[in-house]
């Protein structure tokens, strides 16, 4: 473990989604049992929580300015300066005992991010994976989903990467830049039945995929072919997600949750629920933003 540094004791209960701004040198993460999201400065090490009063799925940056939203009854526009959420697509057939979990901005500047039951097992196939798109419209991209988790693009924007924790699966999909579309899902990466599941994912600049282990303390760096390249094991048991950050994107940073662990496993893992940091020999993909 000696190789991740403990950030920030951030303790948040469902941490997730984390996001790297370029253009402020800030990372911004949510929690999604907090109905917040938060704000950190690895210069200053400044810190801020911002409640919204909804649960956030995931957030991405907005190329007019502000954040856009994966939040409880659908997608939003955030202004911070009004502190201000703003729905502006709710799916239809959305059910209130349905949230959102995860996602990202594609290379074409369209929002993405999965729906599913609001049960820490995902165990009802409700989950669909959404499209939103700059000009407001909505797209259903897939259905049967348990627990939509992490999504990223190849380098080469040919290929997309998707995961559903509850069957242990990451999935690929070819990737169409000019239309968003997707299609010929194949299996990726199916994980072992040992306790843990994929969360959420990078993918850096050489085309391999770090993947977060809930419940197994972890991170996994596959490479394109689905092979472990290398394990890196993280201080937290529920590691939720990753994102490159830092001047030259080379720095791995990872949230966790404590959200469902028993008073053992707290005692086991204090850091449940904090922010840590790899430093790696390789570069991660900037993020993209929403396109409106």
């Amino acid at each position: 473990m000696s190789d991740v540094e403990h950030v920030l004791a951030a303790h948040s209960e469902l941490g997730e989604g984390p996001v790297w701004s370029e253009d402020e040198q800030l990372l911004y993460w949510v929690d999604i049992r907090g109905n917040s999201y938060s704000r950190y400065n690895p210069i200053s090490g400044a810190h801020e929580d911002i409640h919204v009063g909804a649960a956030i799925g995931v957030l991405a940056l907005r190329a007019s300015g502000g954040l856009v939203m994966a939040a409880r009854e659908g997608f939003a526009f955030w202004d911070p300066g009004k502190q201000e959420l703003r729905y502006v697509a709710r799916p239809e057939g959305h059910a209130s005992y349905m949230r959102f979990n995860d996602g990202a901005v594609d290379p074409g500047g369209r929002f993405w991010a999965g729906s599913m039951t609001d049960e820490d097992d995902g165990a009802r196939p409700e989950g669909v994976l959404y499209r939103f798109d700059p000009d407001g419209s909505l797209h259903a991209m897939e259905t049967g989903l348990h627990t939509p988790n992490g999504i990223g693009w190849s380098p080469d924007h040919h290929t997309m990467y998707f995961t559903d924790s509850t069957p242990r699966t990451i999935y690929a999909y070819d990737y169409d830049l000019a239309t968003g579309n997707i299609a010929n899902r194949r299996v990726f990466v199916q994980c072992p039945d040992e306790g843990w599941v994929p969360d959420g994912l990078a993918v850096d600049s050489e085309g391999y995929i770090w993947s977060a282990c809930w419940d197994g303390a972890k991170i996994i760096r596959y490479a394109p072919d689905g092979t472990i390249e290398r394990v890196v094991q993280v201080p937290a048991l529920r590691t939720t997600s990753c994102v490159f950050g830092g001047p030259n994107l080379d720095e791995l940073y990872i949230t966790s949750a404590w959200t469902g662990l028993s008073e053992q496993q707290k005692e086991q893992y204090p850091l449940s629920g904090d922010l840590f940091r790899l430093k790696t020999n390789v570069r991660g993909q900037p993020k993209h933003k929403f396109g409106a």
